[in-house]
Formats: C-alpha cells, structure tokens, sequence
C-alpha cells in the first residue's frame, strides 16, 4: 500500500496489516521522532504511533531509521526513549555533516535487504517548501533533498509507505498539496522499480 493521510496516527494500523508475519524495517522521513508515550495524554495521537510499533512488535527497532528529526520536543525522553530501543536518529545537523551519500549509505545498512515501510511526514520538509501541516519546524529538508533521498532508495525492499500530515487549511497556494503530490508520486516510482 501507498497511502496519503491526514495524522501520524494512519500508519499505525497499516503497519498492523503489513507487518503480520514479522516485523519491519522503517524508514522515517520526518521532523519529529513521533516516539512519545503520551501525547496530551492520549496512547494514540500523532507523536506516538511508532513507539506504539515498536511495542506492538510491528516494526524491528534497530532497523528504524529516523531522518531530519529536528525541532521542539513535547517531552525530552521522546528521543530517549527511542535511542534506548536501538533507533537510529540522524538529525538535520547529522544529515548535513553527514551529506546524502553517506546518510543513504547509513540508511541501507541500517534496514539492508528486510522488508520495510516509508513514512514520509510533510514536516520533514522545511516549512517555506511545506507551510500546510499542523507541527511546522524551520531548518527542514527543501523538496530536491526529499526527492533525491526517494529515489536514492531505490534498492530498499519497499512493502508499504505513506505520505502523512499535509493540512490544506493551513496550506497557502496549494504548495504543500503538490509537494505531498509529488513525494507520494517519488515513492510510488521507487517502490515498483524493479533492480
């Protein structure tokens, strides 16, 4: 499946229909960890679906990768937490001293030939690109960098993504709409290549 939503939260159940046999590899495109226990004291809400993956056995955590990862925290042991379990986090300041090659090469290692999902938040991009989501964070991804990563995937074992969080009520000019658009569009191209 490709899917497109609305919050965080859709990628919970897709990961429950995909992930029946074994758990994952996750590659995570994103300007948060989406790790917290509770968020505004709810188990389920859009910064704690892929802690409740990992509990739930849906996803191997030390195949997940997190990329861009940047910005407020809601509480600090959000990226604990996550680190703890085996998750490996490249910030936006790693992903700059690391450069695209050697963060696709980090990537590759990290979930190999495993089945694996794709999440992409649209907060992962910065919000001049990407205005129209509910958790914007500066210093984020411009839209090149995020095609660039898409397709540099294009060996990963893909069984499943998603384009999540792009809200057109805060969106202006529909740019946020077309990017979504179009990395949706990215994604599904790298995950019917065939290599």
């Amino acid at each position: 499946p490709l899917a497109a939503g609305g919050d965080h939260t859709i990628s919970l159940p897709i990961l429950r229909a995909v992930a029946k046999t074994a758990p994952l590899s996750l590659i995570q495109i994103d300007a948060h960890s989406d790790t917290l226990d509770l968020m505004l004291g709810q188990k389920y809400a859009n910064g704690t679906p892929f802690r409740r993956a990992i509990e739930e056995g849906l996803v191997n955590p030390k195949r997940v990768i997190q990329v861009g990862i940047r910005g407020t925290l809601f509480k600090a042991d959000e990226i604990d937490w996550a680190l703890q379990q085996g998750v490996h986090i490249v910030n936006m300041d790693d992903f700059y001293e690391m450069g695209m090659n050697g963060v696709i090469e980090k990537i590759r290692l990290v979930v190999g030939k495993s089945p694996t999902y794709l999440t992409f938040d649209i907060d992962g991009i910065d919000p001049t690109h990407a205005p129209g989501t509910g958790t914007p964070e500066v210093g984020g991804f411009n839209v090149r960098e995020s095609q660039q990563i898409i397709r540099d995937l294009n060996t990963i074992n893909f069984v499943g993504a998603d384009v999540v969080e792009v809200s057109p009520p805060f969106d202006v000019n529909n740019m946020t709409s077309l990017v979504g658009a179009t990395i949706a569009f990215e994604i599904l191209c790298t995950m019917t290549k065939i290599n």
